[in-house]
């Protein structure tokens, strides 16, 4: 058996801790330049928004740019699959949501990504429940009142959408199924012609984001019965969730969240779930957020993974028992 030179033996321990020391300057250089945060969506909406208020405040943190890229389209699957096949640098990054990430490929059997694989969730930021709103014309002043009518009127109430497939939409066929309740689907092209569809009895229910329903709330336009979150609203603490007014299995409403192409160096993700962590506890961020009926969460890595799978579940048998599929 040969020998190790003394020489080799010597030079071991010096390799070993130049190749620690690389190893921790890479992990420490990291932002190297600016980070890309991808929206697939529109600029002024509501993850635009959340885009816009982390982007910030990663960009003072970490020392680096984060620069807002959005790429909407096909609700959201447009910017998903651009982040899905980005280097897995952290350099790029997604800001998905309930639609890009959750019912995007329960309508799309074919979907370009896939929404577990191809990722790798940093941190759930926020989740902003909805209100049921109904027209001021039905009869009911609570969930099951209301329940209660459409059941003794099969066919006979309208419900809007934003439109087929949306947050909205989706949100009324799982009431339908949780309530044994037969409603009539009237899309739109947005949530405010819902509005003025509300308003004026065409239709007799929706389910809508609660700061831009709370002006017509208030104003005696329409009337909200109930909020879908798993706990009240920090804007309406007197507002009953759906659970607590009995229906039971229904818990919806849009989330937002923090996400990096799959295979991103896990130093890289825990590093950045940190930093939203310390950003959703600010209490000019929370401010903001409660502003927009939105509550913090801040969730793990794991935690954020597991609400991923558990839309997905919920929004595919959604889909597949109304038998909708994306055209």
């Amino acid at each position: 058996m040969k020998k190790t030179p003394w020489y080799a033996a010597c030079l071991m321990p010096i390799v070993a801790a130049f190749a620690a020391y690389a190893a921790n300057a890479v992990a420490q250089s990291y932002p190297s330049r600016p980070i890309r945060l991808i929206v697939p969506f529109a600029p002024g909406g509501g993850v635009d928004f959340m885009a816009r208020l982390v982007g910030q405040k990663l960009t003072d943190s970490l020392g680096q740019a984060v620069v807002i890229d959005n790429r909407g389209g096909a609700g959201g699957v447009v910017g998903a699959e651009l982040a899905a096949r980005a280097t897995p640098d952290g350099h790029t990054l997604v800001m998905g949501n309930n639609s890009s990430h959750g019912v995007s490929q329960s309508l799309t059997p074919k979907l370009a990504y896939d929404t577990i694989r191809d990722f790798a969730p940093i941190s759930q930021i926020a989740s902003a429940p909805h209100l049921l709103l109904t027209s001021i014309s039905v009869p009911a002043r609570n969930v099951g009142e209301f329940v209660k009518l459409a059941k003794a009127r099969p066919g006979r109430f309208n419900y809007g959408s934003s439109g087929v497939g949306s947050q909205t939409h989706l949100s009324t066929e799982l009431f339908k199924l949780v309530t044994g309740t037969n409603l009539v689907h009237i899309p739109y092209k947005g949530v405010g012609p819902g509005y003025a569809a509300l308003v004026s009895g065409e239709i007799q229910l929706l389910f809508a984001a609660t700061p831009s329903s709370l002006p017509h709330v208030r104003a005696g336009r329409i009337r909200a019965l109930a909020i879908t979150g798993e706990k009240r609203s920090q804007l309406l603490p007197d507002m009953p969730t759906l659970l607590e007014d009995g229906v039971k299995g229904f818990e919806t409403g849009p989330w937002y969240g923090l996400l990096a192409p799959a295979g991103t160096p896990p130093r890289i993700v825990t590093q950045l779930h940190r930093e939203i962590v310390k950003i959703v506890q600010m209490p000019d961020v929370r401010e903001k957020l409660t502003f927009q009926g939105a509550e913090a969460v801040g969730g793990t890595p794991a935690e954020f993974a597991r609400t991923i799978r558990d839309e997905l579940a919920k929004w595919t048998k959604v889909v597949k028992t109304i038998g909708l599929t994306a055209k």
